[in-house]
């Protein structure tokens, strides 16, 4: 048994070697796992964020794409990896969303990782073909109610963000639509395009050209604030959803019991990154709103609130994903 000045020193001792370690970090090259395919919207935040965040921490970020399942099978592989710094994950809205609707995730969401912060948030809009008869919210929900057999949206399958953010939209506006289920958000975009689905919810920098050009009526963004990119475009909330506030997001995480120190230096380079005026201009020309969280901790917070509401909205829309 260790006797109480021995194990103070004991203690001190790995305290001590924590902070020098640290204070070496890092020291190698640092991988970050992207769990998504090359050019979607996941590895097209993590690249504008990797070269400058490798500038802020002085060593070079190496992106791999690990996709499937959802996000998942990325999330898996730093959830098992040491947690020395080295390997990082960018966390996205489906990694908290999906223990709701799966029964088996090769990961605890609370459990398995070490939260960093939140990086960018990206609103969504509620569009339809120019065809469809309703001009504005108020219009679109009067018209669901009379004629919802005829009303259906797409998403990019059953579970998917814009899946979700349709059942939150229906539990707000007292609505029930027939959900068409897609392999791609690519695919329902296309459809509403050519006018064979009514509506979906989409990343407003995808939908934007074909608002402006008159192909498609847009009746609200997701999020609280208006879009930089189209302030013309009112809130779901403003528009008549009053409180209507939900956006996908991404953030940065490592595996479990990293430690502070690292997590803190990690934390401080990404928030420079973030407030650099070149990654500001790039996010906004893309209808990306910065956000970072303002400590790891109020990102654990984050992440375990957006469970919590999307297990919610998951149980009360009672979807099962197949």
């Amino acid at each position: 048994m260790f006797k109480p000045f021995k194990l103070y020193c004991l203690l001190i001792g790995f305290t001590l070697l924590n902070v020098c370690w640290a204070a070496g970090y890092p020291d190698r090259p640092i991988t970050l796992v992207v769990p998504s395919t090359p050019g979607g919207g996941t590895d097209t935040t993590s690249r504008i964020i990797a070269p400058k965040l490798s500038e802020y921490l002085g060593q070079q970020i190496v992106i791999i794409n690990r996709p499937g399942a959802s996000g998942n099978i990325g999330a898996a592989s730093v959830a098992s990896a040491a947690p020395d710094g080295y390997t990082l994950l960018t966390l996205i809205s489906s990694n908290v969303i999906n223990p709701h609707l799966n029964e088996k995730v090769p990961f605890d969401i609370d459990k398995d990782f070490t939260p960093i912060s939140r990086t960018v948030m990206v609103p969504g809009v509620l569009i339809a073909n120019k065809k469809f008869p309703p001009n504005n919210l108020q219009e679109m929900i009067a018209y669901m109610r009379a004629n919802s057999s005829k009303v259906n949206f797409g998403s990019a399958g059953i579970g998917s963000f814009s899946h979700l953010m349709m059942e939150f939209f229906q539990l707000n506006a007292g609505v029930k639509l027939l959900h068409i289920p897609y392999k791609s958000t690519s695919q329902a975009f296309t459809d509403v395009l050519s006018n064979q689905i009514s509506l979906m919810i989409v990343d407003i920098a995808l939908a934007q050209p074909y608002i402006k050009n008159g192909t498609l009526k847009a009746y609200g963004v997701s999020s609280a604030k208006r879009s930089l990119i189209a302030p013309e475009i009112p809130t779901l909330s403003e528009a008549g959803l009053k409180g209507f506030d939900v956006s996908q997001w991404f953030g940065l995480v490592g595996p479990a019991k990293m430690s502070a120190e690292v997590t803190d230096k990690i934390y401080a380079a990404l928030k420079k990154t973030l407030e650099d005026p070149e990654i500001k201009e790039i996010f906004s020309k893309e209808g990306m709103i910065i956000a970072p969280s303002s400590s790891p901790k109020e990102f654990k917070n984050f992440m375990a609130n957006e469970g919590l509401k999307w297990g919610e909205i998951i149980r009360d829309a009672n979807i099962k994903k197949e």
